[in-house]
């Protein structure tokens, strides 16, 4: 049985999702973030090096890096949650499944940084606000043509990519972008994302 070792308030709750999808078995190996540092605690290092969330170990196999853990789950156990390899649409999927971490991610990490940092980090934080709406309108107008990123069916990069969507409503909202709206209230209606909801914990931003 795959092993999740589980950060609440993390990236992680996204592979609890995927495991829901696919209907594969998992234990969820708890861990709580600090109060005060909002941290994870030093025993996650004795899962990775990194002491970072999610890390699964599939039979001794020990993966970290969300975007990595959901390729390689996608690929032996769930590959009706990604397209056809080789097909165009795969190589959709691909790039939006590492441009969830790749691109929209870190302005939005810098985001919550500067923002705790006060006065010192105003002066950026006008640059990472258009940044940030520069991908949210991106973003908007890649679901012009579909009802999910890779096409008009669900996949996994659209797991990966709610995620960014739901921590950039928290820290200033989506704006007048209806379609990312819809997306993100269909994706959280999935049996799949309340189930893991119910197993992991809910989280916030």
């Amino acid at each position: 049985m795959i092993k999740v070792h589980h950060l609440n308030n993390s990236r992680s709750q996204r592979v609890l999702w995927l495991l829901e999808e696919i209907g594969l078995d998992y234990e969820i190996v708890p861990y709580r973030r600090d109060p005060k540092t909002l941290l994870a605690p030093a025993s996650l290092k004795n899962i990775h090096p990194l002491g970072k969330s999610p890390v699964i170990d599939d039979q001794g196999r020990i993966m970290a890096e969300t975007g990595a853990i959901v390729d390689y789950l996608v690929t032996r156990y769930g590959p009706g949650l990604a397209p056809a390899p080789g097909s165009e649409l795969h190589w959709r999927y691909i790039t939006w499944l590492h441009y969830a971490e790749g691109s929209v991610m870190p302005p939005l990490l810098l985001k919550l940084v500067l923002t705790k940092m006060g006065p010192l980090g105003w002066p950026a934080l006008g640059f990472v606000n258009r940044q940030i709406a520069l991908h949210l309108d991106f973003l908007e107008s890649q679901l012009a043509a579909s009802d999910w990123f890779t096409s008009d069916a669900f996949s996994a990069a659209d797991i990966m990519l709610s995620f960014a969507l739901e921590v950039g409503r928290a820290r200033g909202g989506l704006g007048a972008r209806p379609r990312l709206e819809d997306f993100l209230q269909r994706a959280q209606q999935r049996p799949g994302y309340r189930r893991a909801l119910d197993r992991g914990g809910r989280y916030d931003f």
